[in-house]
């Protein structure tokens, strides 16, 4: 005899919380880089084949950030800094810095945390408070936002719509957060991943990482920059880009490029010792 099953009350109570609760997370699948690049590749960062935008997350901070300053001037190199809300209001010298030295200010939000709770209303406002902090610090209107920890919800989405920017993530990091990352094991990772169009996540501050980590990083960066170069590749930030379906700024190339070419195989670091 077949039985027949019965929703109870319980269970159609709790629907609309698991649907709402759904609608809420869905949209977070695109954190997987696989599914982001495949489906989503303006939002995995992909842009010219000839470049790769080099871009940091979390700061400004006073202390680590002036030397990724620094060394980013010796290199010859401008990168996007997706920095915090909060942290700009809090040390405004190092953000108004970046842009003095003609590095791009992006929104990676007000504070460095993770949404499992939907609050619409708490994402629109704090992101709204976010973008006048950085236009402020900045001297003109941010165009890229990056979650913390790269978890778009549908209210961050909605919420990045209303206040004009494009959301952006990465299609390679160095897991330079960890506290065992090293100089030679953040460029490893890098270079296993990144191709010409690529959009790569390093960290300029240990804001919501292990303590001390950002020097792994920052150790790391001149060879990052070598193996771009190396590769043909020119380095730079997200508004010289191209990425795929955001027009470039004025001056820096067509309106909008094409996605990376197929086939393009990522470089891989020199073995140690060698140039």
């Amino acid at each position: 005899m077949r039985e027949s099953f019965h929703a109870g009350p319980a269970a159609y109570a709790v629907a609309p919380v698991v649907v709402a609760a759904l609608a809420h997370i869905g949209p977070a699948a695109t954190w997987l880089p696989g599914l982001r690049r495949r489906r989503f590749p303006g939002l995995a960062g992909l842009g010219r084949p000839d470049h790769v935008a080099l871009t940091f997350d979390d700061g400004p901070d006073p202390t680590s950030t002036p030397h990724f300053l620094d060394l980013l001037d010796g290199l010859g190199v401008r990168a996007t800094f997706f920095v915090l809300g909060e942290n700009v209001v809090r040390h405004p010298a190092p953000a108004r810095e970046l842009a003095r030295r003609g590095h791009e200010l992006a929104v990676h939000g007000w504070a460095h945390d993770r949404p499992w709770l939907p609050s619409p209303a708490r994402d629109t406002r704090e992101l709204r408070h976010a973008v006048r902090a950085v236009a402020e610090a900045a001297g003109r209107v941010p165009r890229w936002y990056r979650p913390p920890y790269g978890i778009l919800t549908s209210g961050r989405w909605a919420a990045a719509r209303r206040a004009g920017l494009r959301p952006v993530l990465w299609t390679t990091w160095g897991r330079d957060w960890r506290q065992d990352a090293t100089p030679a094991s953040v460029r490893a990772t890098v270079a296993a991943d990144v191709r010409g169009g690529g959009t790569i996540l390093l960290h300029d501050t240990d804001h919501a990482c292990a303590p001390g980590s950002w020097r792994a990083a920052l150790g790391a960066l001149p060879d990052i920059v070598r193996d771009c170069r190396e590769a043909g590749l020119t380095v730079g930030p997200l508004e010289e880009h191209g990425v795929v379906g955001a027009a470039l700024c004025p001056g820096t190339g067509p309106s909008v490029c094409g996605p990376v070419m197929s086939g393009a195989s990522p470089f891989r670091p020199a073995a140690p010792g060698q140039p």
